[in-house]
């Protein structure tokens, strides 16, 4: 039976996470150590002690969740006799996780990309007032509808019947208007700090540019799936398909 590996995006993060892995393994300990001296923050201090509003400031989330989705990977294979997977995906910063499982780059390389994207989309998110709302019940061509007519981008294709929309928190009231209209079965305003994968974090994706060019990528050990492509990426298309995620829609549902 084949078998993928799947890691978390923005949101799956709690104060305390990764301390009994730490506690538990010392290699896992060594990880929290090695990423706190690489980016020169507390970071394994703010996931295990909190503040909450600190872990969950992108700057953190993101590092916080890479560091821990593959402190994970790394249990499974000491673990596990025989560990092995066929294929990889993640959600929004966690195809930089899933990269890394697959060898595209290396650990510290993907940690200080994270990093860098954590901190250019909480600055993209400083800079401007977005908002998110879930459709419950909408198909793709109903979203599209819905983004277009409320000026705002589609975000996320999470599953059947639950689709994300982004952008200006001015237009979140017209989203809700025209889902109603369209007979959507509910329009659902999001509690998230900015407008994620919507033109709002270009300036995020401009400045992730040039450390995404810096990296060292190789082609991938497995099939990693891309989240704006919604399928199977080339070694060449890794960098373009990394950044074009920020202010790209994720096509969760054609990743699974």
């Amino acid at each position: 039976m084949k078998q993928a590996v799947l890691f978390a995006g923005q949101g799956a993060q709690v104060v305390g996470m990764g301390k009994d892995l730490a506690d538990a393994e010392p290699a896992v300990a060594e990880l929290f150590e090695k990423a706190d001296a690489e980016l020169g923050i507390p970071l394994s201090k703010v996931c295990f002690e909190g503040p909450e509003d600190e872990l969950t400031k992108t700057a953190y989330c993101q590092p916080a969740l890479y560091l821990h989705g593959y402190a994970l990977l790394h249990l499974c294979r000491e673990r596990v006799p025989g560990f092995a997977f066929d294929a990889a995906a993640g959600l929004s910063l966690g195809e930089f996780t899933a990269h890394t499982a697959a060898g595209s780059f290396d650990f510290a390389t993907g940690l200080r990309l994270v990093y860098e994207r954590g901190r250019l989309m909480q600055e993209a998110v400083e800079a401007t007032e977005g908002g998110m709302v879930a459709l419950i019940g909408a198909n793709e061509e109903q979203a599209v509808a819905i983004a277009q007519e409320a000026d705002v981008d589609a975000a996320n294709f999470n599953a059947p019947g639950q689709i994300v929309l982004s952008g200006a928190q001015a237009n979140m009231p017209k989203v809700v208007e025209a889902a109603k209209a369209a007979g959507i079965k509910r329009a659902i305003p999001l509690k998230v700090a900015g407008a994620y994968h919507s033109r709002l974090m270009q300036s995020a994706q401009d400045g992730l540019a040039p450390y995404l060019e810096k990296a060292e990528i190789s082609a991938p050990s497995v099939p990693v799936m891309s989240n704006v492509l919604g399928g199977e990426v080339a070694a060449e298309q890794i960098r373009d398909t990394l950044l074009r995620q920020v202010t790209g829609s994720v096509r969760w549902e054609a990743c699974i």
